[in-house]
């Protein structure tokens, strides 16, 4: 992946990383927010809630105790107490005083807890008050405050708001038992904000009743889907919280806070000695807050952050772009003026753009190349100095074995002269044929070296490697056949080809590569006296050719095969160290390139490559 795809791949998960928890953390708050909201308008309902029920249970109380101190019930009180059996003309009393007081419920109930008048159920009249005992109107007479209760009616039972007063006027008292009713009227008398809204469950029976779950309007829709909630509050008696989903859209949801709604239990007389009374669920009030304005915040949020983390990425993209260009361009630039250092090319600059680190390393880089300069320089001159130094000695190496002969004879001769006259006409004759094959030699000797000084360039021609190798073989096929028959196979060179079948022609001389290759395998040949094996393979390697010349001799070290190439160096004693120099020289001007792998007691082998194209420097074309 390039430097830019990396950036720009950076640039952007910055970018998508701050956009998501930036979003994230808004979009937590804003839960976070709205159901501390939810909370704190239900806490208010509540407050508010209560706070009406007390202010309408101090009327219901203030009710009662104006009933009970009344001349209606101070006279039926008195005639009890006077012992008047026959209380039937107090039946409709209670429903008298009930519409005087605007109370819904009123009862007048005697100390044994006798029905004596009923305004809501005028047929109860001489029942017994099956929420009334002895013990319980003692203490709710005692009580100041309103409570709640169920109270069954004719066709239906329902929940009030009640007070207990006592009206005493000998020793056996009345109870006075009022109240109002507790439903959607009275939820209409609390202030509830915008997208909130009041339910009341009433719990009248002991199975979940979806008529009994009320709102402002009557009976509630959609009790069924509330049922859950409710059930919960009636099981632990503990306020509890949900999410309502009405339908599919979570926008239509809405979060209820449960709120159970207690009074005293009642316990008949017959249990006296048991508490007096127990907190028993009398209703759920229920506030409902729309999640809409969240789920609309929400996804405002989402579709800003998705907006935004487009933008984002946008910019990111032309950020990374600028960015990159400008980090980029110098780099790009030095790894170019590095290919071309790699290539040969030490002149190669790079321009200094900035003052920063990237400034910084094209200085040095520049720097560099002027020491790879200098050095280069100073490497060829020493190079130059070694080569004559190296020269001077082969040549005095060379020159220095005829002349050695030649001063002998010459020295012999004017002995000869001087002191055996006679025979001087003998010494000469033998002292002269000496002189003349000496110079020969030394003919010879320079013939090499001027040999190897005018090596010709190479006169191209369209040439199939694979044709030059067999021609080279032929060559050496009678000598090998010969060295096979006198040493009757003990010392026997196997020769194995592996030509390509599809090897390209190459524009080459193929004289001169005949004659490198003939060097390659006349060395395998003396590389193995013992006999051995002598492996030549062609082969396409992309836009070149390989040749590759094996033998399995006794191999070299690093060491020398590090100086193979090096005019004049030899390892054997017969040789003038200048074979190995022509053959890199010949593949040197075709443009390719010789390599040597060895192995000390396993082989070597020579590896030429070629290119199948030729290059204008090549050709000598401008």
């Amino acid at each position: 992946m390039s430097f830019r795809k990396k950036l720009l791949l950076l640039f952007a998960a910055t970018v998508l990383l701050c956009v998501a928890v930036i979003s994230a953390s808004v979009y937590s708050t804003i839960q976070r927010s709205f159901e501390q909201a939810n909370q704190e308008r239900a806490n208010t309902i509540a407050a508010q809630f209560r706070s009406e029920f007390q202010r309408r249970g101090l009327d219901v109380v203030r009710k009662i105790e104006s009933v009970a101190a009344g001349e209606t019930v101070q006279h039926m009180a008195l005639d009890i107490n006077r012992g008047v059996t026959d209380s039937g003309e107090y039946v409709s009393a209670a429903h008298t005083l009930a519409g005087q007081q605007q109370l819904d419920f009123l009862e007048v109930v005697d100390n044994r807890g006798t029905i004596l008048s009923s305004a809501q159920w005028q047929a109860k009249f001489g029942y017994p008050e099956a929420a009334i005992s002895q013990t319980i109107t003692s203490a709710a007479a005692a009580t100041a405050g309103a409570f709640l209760k169920r109270e069954e009616l004719p066709d239906n039972a329902t929940l009030g708001l009640f007070a207990v007063r006592t009206a005493r006027v000998g020793e056996q008292p009345l109870y006075v038992i009022g109240g109002e009713r507790l439903d959607q009227s009275f939820l209409s008398t609390l202030d509830i904000p915008t997208g909130t809204r009041v339910l009341l469950y009433q719990n009248l029976a002991t199975k979940w009743n979806p008529k009994s779950l009320l709102d402002l309007n009557g009976p509630a829709a959609g009790a069924d889907k509330i049922a859950p909630l409710v059930t919960q509050v009636r099981d632990s008696l503990q306020e509890s919280q949900g999410v309502i989903h009405w339908t599919s859209d979570p926008a239509d949801a809405e979060v209820f806070h449960a709120i159970p709604l207690t009074g005293p239990t009642f316990i008949p007389a017959s249990s006296a000695n048991q508490s007096a009374t127990n907190q028993e669920l009398m209703g759920v009030l229920l506030v409902g807050s729309s999640r809409r304005p969240l789920i609309e915040l929400q996804r405002q949020v989402v579709s800003t952050a998705m907006l935004v983390g487009g933008a984002g990425i946008l910019v990111a993209v032309l950020a990374s772009l600028w960015f990159a260009a400008r980090v980029t361009r110098p780099v790009v630039s030095l790894a170019e003026a590095a290919r071309r250092v790699a290539a040969g090319d030490l002149n190669a600059k790079v321009e200094v753009e900035s003052r920063d680190e990237l400034g910084e390393l094209a200085a040095s880089f520049n720097r560099m190349t002027e020491d790879l300069v200098q050095q280069k320089d100073r490497t060829l001159q020493a190079e130059r100095v070694a080569a004559w130094r190296e020269l001077a000695r082969r040549l005095a190496h060379e020159l220095k074995n005829p002349l050695f002969p030649l001063q002998v004879t010459v020295e012999n001769l004017m002995r000869a002269k001087q002191k055996s006259p006679e025979m001087f006409e003998e010494v000469f004759h033998e002292g002269t044929a000496t002189l003349l094959a000496e110079i020969n030699n030394l003919k010879t000797i320079i013939g090499r070296f001027s040999e190897f000084s005018k090596m010709p360039q190479p006169q191209r021609r369209p040439t199939q490697v694979n044709e030059v190798v067999r021609s080279v073989l032929r060559v050496f096929h009678a000598q090998l056949q010969n060295r096979e028959l006198q040493n009757n196979d003990k010392n026997r060179i196997a020769v194995r080809t592996e030509l390509a079948d599809t090897l390209p022609e190459i524009s080459a001389d193929p004289d001169l590569l005949h004659r490198a290759l003939q060097n390659l395998v006349l060395n395998a040949i003396d590389a193995m006296p013992q006999g051995g094996e002598l492996a030549i393979r062609t082969a396409t390697l992309g836009d070149r050719i390989e040749v590759s010349v094996s033998d399995t001799g006794s191999g070299l070290t690093q060491e020398e095969c590090g100086r193979l190439f090096t005019p004049y160096y030899t390892t054997k004693q017969h040789g003038t160290g200048l074979g190995l120099a022509i053959v890199q020289s010949v593949v040197s001007d075709h443009g390719g390139k010789i390599s040597v792998e060895s192995t000390k007691e396993k082989g070597t082998t020579f590896r030429i490559e070629l290119p199948c194209e030729p290059r204008p420097w090549q050709t000598g074309q401008n």
